[in-house]
């Protein structure tokens, strides 16, 4: 990673407990539940999403989107990033203990 980049590629995240991450036939797209409420993703939210199990780290997350996607290494890699803190600030995800 860059070092611009503010999210250690060593980092697994996971999705929180409280949340499901679900393909609704109704909306034709990925969705995230929660107590409160629905949030609907675009494809790549919800590629980047799928890839956090607390498995993968960071890194690897982002090498496979990098092969999914025809952007740039750069440009995925700054999406990833950007989509990763938005999601730890909403406290979507958490780091895998």
């Amino acid at each position: 990673m860059n070092q611009s980049a503010s999210i250690e590629a060593a980092r697994r995240p996971e999705l929180k407990p409280m949340f499901l991450l679900r393909w609704e036939d109704t909306q034709a797209a990925y969705v995230l539940l929660y107590p409160e409420g629905v949030v609907k993703l675009n494809p790549t939210a919800a590629e980047i999403l799928r890839r956090c199990d607390g498995q993968r780290t960071v890194g690897e997350l982002t090498e496979e989107l990098r092969a999914l996607f025809s952007e740039t290494p750069e440009r995925v890699e700054q999406g990833v990033q950007k989509f990763l803190e938005v999601s730890y600030a909403k406290g979507w995800i958490r780091d895998r203990a």
